[in-house]
């Protein structure tokens, strides 16, 4: 079983609260979403394992057990070309649960006309196959989201 954590801090408002119907409708796979905090922040890797998707808005980190979990920071912000956010690692860098990958803004992804709210989705899985998924409530930056069997 795989255990995800929150890569921010915020406000868990599960999948179908986002405002895009790809994520609120589950195609890209079963999750929830975090409403970050309004902040300068630095979005972490909710799992150990290997980034192997990274682009500014978002990142994929594959576990040892094969499960891919993706971190879209935002909606719509691969529009705003990276600006805004830094990369702090490499695709194929292995990553530790909690440590730095994209450093971003949530304010300024809001000032710029784009949503903050951010899904964090199990890849390739089925609802069925998550467990006690966090749907509500605050969240801060390594609590746990959901468990993947």
């Amino acid at each position: 079983m795989t255990s995800v954590t929150s890569p921010l801090a915020g406000r868990a408002i599960g999948l179908a609260a986002v405002p895009d119907p790809v994520f609120s409708g589950a195609m890209v796979g079963p999750g929830t979403a975090i409403d970050p905090v309004r902040e300068a922040s630095e979005a972490v890797a909710p799992v150990d394992g290997i980034i192997v998707s990274l682009h500014p808005h978002a990142f994929v980190v594959v576990d040892d057990q094969g499960h891919g979990v993706l971190t879209h920071l935002g909606i719509d912000t691969v529009q705003l070309n990276g600006e805004g956010f830094e990369l702090l690692v490499n695709k194929g860098d292995t990553v530790q649960r909690g440590q730095a990958v994209v450093r971003w803004n949530p304010a300024a992804v809001e000032a710029a006309g784009k949503s903050p709210v951010c899904p964090v989705v199990a890849l390739e899985a089925t609802a069925e196959s998550l467990a006690d998924v966090v749907e509500d409530g605050d969240v801060k930056s390594g609590d746990a989201l959901f468990s993947w069997k």
